[in-house]
């Protein structure tokens, strides 16, 4: 196998403001791996706040690169997980540089069989659930003009974690009635206050709380766990599966994510043992391309919330759009992840 490499610069469409920062931009690397005439791509999305740079993975695909060009046989589920065993050991941390790997395998696995991704890990794509379109935390104005842009989706989710909360979904309120997940991004503090809000925005039709405290402030969620009316997930205090039995009896469910949890190989384990644990699950995504989001989708129909909107969000994003319906991302029948690469 040979594994090849680009940096990339997403364009954010607006300046993508949450609790603890903003960014218009997001660096990412795309990653082709090809056997026989046939190529695999990948991708790594690194937001700033998890620390992957260009740089690191760089570096990070100089040595998967020459660990891959050891394998010549046919792949298959059981032949990915000894491969990303071994990437996974390569080097700690990492996560979205080996979950470039792992998405780029698993579509050069679906180009050698002829098949959907989603078909080779027996996912029925009629149990797609909706996806969220997400909003960052802005004006009044600037959150009415963006709106439209979630236009063919069912439901919205915004970005909370300061005093505005309220004022924000009021503002959001004026303008739709869709469904709403909350994502506080670890902004919240107070305990008594945070449950008192979680009860008026039940009010308001939002469906779910996104880490609501600091990820390492576990107490904190297992108490308003314990007390909220509406499903509290886990998503920066929820990286990789070893991070279950942690988290487990602190939030009702946790976010998987390609880009934290190395790839597909992972989710998918990640996902049973959530189930195991009587947690929900919900899949979501960093600013990424269609690659990323493509690949994510193969496994959103095993979840009970998606948050798919990534490739959404960019300006350049190098594939092209998946196909969405009823708020719902479409899963194709072409083989691999189903990715048009565009020409320049």
């Amino acid at each position: 196998m040979q594994l090849s490499f680009e940096p990339l610069l997403l364009e954010l469409k607006h300046p993508f403001r949450l609790a603890t920062g903003m960014r218009t931009h997001t660096n990412d690397m795309l990653v082709r791996i090809s056997l026989n005439g046939l190529t695999g791509y990948g991708e790594s999305a690194m937001p700033p706040y998890y620390g992957e740079t260009h740089q690191s993975a760089a570096a990070f695909f100089e040595l998967a690169a020459r660990q891959l060009q050891s394998y010549h046989q046919p792949l298959s589920a059981t032949t990915i997980a000894t491969i990303m065993q071994e990437i996974d050991g390569l080097a700690p941390g990492n996560n979205a540089a080996k979950a470039a790997v792992d998405i780029a395998l698993h579509d050069l696995w679906g180009k050698m069989q002829g098949r959907p991704v989603w078909s080779l890990l027996n996912v029925a794509p009629e149990n797609m659930p909706p996806s969220s379109f997400t909003l960052g935390m802005d004006t009044p104005e600037v959150l009415r003009q963006k709106l439209p842009e979630s236009d063919g989706f069912q439901i919205l989710k915004i970005k909370l974690g300061s005093d505005d909360d309220r004022a924000i979904i009021r503002t959001i309120r004026e303008v739709s009635d869709k469904p709403i997940y909350a994502d506080a991004n670890q902004g919240w503090t107070d305990r008594e206050a945070a449950l008192d809000l979680t009860y008026w925005l039940q009010e308001q039709g939002v469906l779910l709380i996104e880490q609501p405290f600091h990820k390492n402030d576990l107490e904190s969620s297992a108490w308003l766990t314990g007390r909220s009316p509406l499903p509290v997930i886990a998503d920066e205090s929820f990286q990789r599966l070893s991070d279950l039995h942690r988290v487990a009896a602190c939030f009702h469910g946790v976010n998987i994510k390609l880009m934290k949890c190395t790839g597909l190989a992972e989710a998918v384990r990640a996902i049973r043992a959530a189930r195991h644990n009587n947690l929900k699950v919900m899949i979501g995504c960093m600013t990424e391309t269609s690659c990323g989001i493509s690949a994510a989708a193969q496994i959103a129909p095993l979840c009970d919330f998606v948050d798919l909107d990534g490739c959404w969000l960019i300006r350049n994003n190098p594939f092209g759009m998946p196909d969405i319906g009823d708020g719902r991302i479409r899963l194709n029948a072409q083989p691999g992840l189903g990715l048009h690469v565009k020409t320049s």
